[in-house]
């Protein structure tokens, strides 16, 4: 019997949520880890290195999902990031399964005002790089798969590495800084999480850009989620990314317009859902 979904990278914050919102709809899961498997229950869980490509193919081969959501990667890792998302394409068209690959805003430089769905990746970064190759090889091994660029993602228990550097750099301003020129789109994992599964459920094919309503700064965000979790923002160490020699863009803008209207997922901005809870 053919599962439902199959989460690649499920151990991940995304993944994890991926997959606990399909199970809340009765569908049959699936979801691949690499070190340590999800405390997700419901969800059949399997060890894959999608650097393997002959793993990959056997593993799609024995589960037979009708939808694979790819949500892996690893920075600074070109052979999961990029190679790995080519394999699990590759496995997926082999069965006929949706594919919705999971990009980042990385592929852009940072040098357009806004990006939407029809500009082309130009990355400045290994890891955007790795991405843009990676939506290469999807669109030319699935055309009728989706390639989802994203932002940020944040969370509400302190697993996302946004949440985590917020609270590190409140316990110790020395660690680092928060950006006040790095711009980026937010954007909730449960919104996140959501809208991919809407997407995989639709007859859409392509580039998608699914990512916050707000365009904020590092340190904005991290301000937001300091007052959230009741730290003193006052103490979070502020500075320019232009100042140092971090590889990447400064300032990426995506422009969710055309996605978001085709969704009835709500792609919430940051300042909305990082907003102190009325009590």
């Amino acid at each position: 019997m053919p599962t439902d979904l199959l989460v690649v990278g499920g151990s991940g914050l995304l993944g994890r949520e991926v997959a606990r919102r399909a199970r809340l709809t009765g569908g049959r899961v699936a979801a691949t880890f690499h070190r340590q498997a999800a405390p997700v229950a419901g969800v059949e869980w399997r060890r894959l290195d999608i650097r393997r490509r002959d793993d990959v193919t056997v593993l799609v081969d024995q589960i037979r999902p009708t939808l694979i959501i790819n949500v892996a990667y690893r920075q600074g890792d070109w052979a999961t990031t990029a190679d790995g998302s080519m394999h699990v394409a590759a496995a997926g068209a082999a069965i006929g399964a949706r594919l919705v690959q999971v990009s980042s805003d990385a592929v852009f430089s940072g040098t357009a005002a806004r990006y939407d769905e029809t500009c082309c990746p130009d990355p400045i970064s290994p890891y955007g790089a790795a991405k843009a190759a990676a939506e290469t090889a999807v669109k030319g091994l699935d055309p009728s798969a989706i390639i989802a660029r994203t932002s940020l993602i944040v969370g509400d228990d302190g697993g996302s590495t946004q949440e985590r550097l917020v609270h590190s750099l409140a316990a110790d301003p020395t660690r680092g800084v928060l950006f006040t020129d790095d711009v980026r789109c937010p954007v909730h994992v449960t919104d996140l999480a959501s809208a991919l599964l809407e997407l995989g459920g639709s007859s859409y094919a392509g580039i998608q850009h699914v990512a916050g309503a707000d365009a904020i700064s590092r340190y904005e965000l991290g301000v937001l989620i300091a007052r959230r979790d009741g730290i003193d923002d006052t103490a979070l160490p502020a500075g320019r990314r232009a100042d140092t020699n971090i590889p990447g863009p400064v300032s990426v803008r995506l422009d969710c317009a055309e996605t978001q209207a085709k969704l009835t997922t709500q792609l919430r901005g940051a300042r909305t859902f990082l907003a102190p809870a009325v009590t």
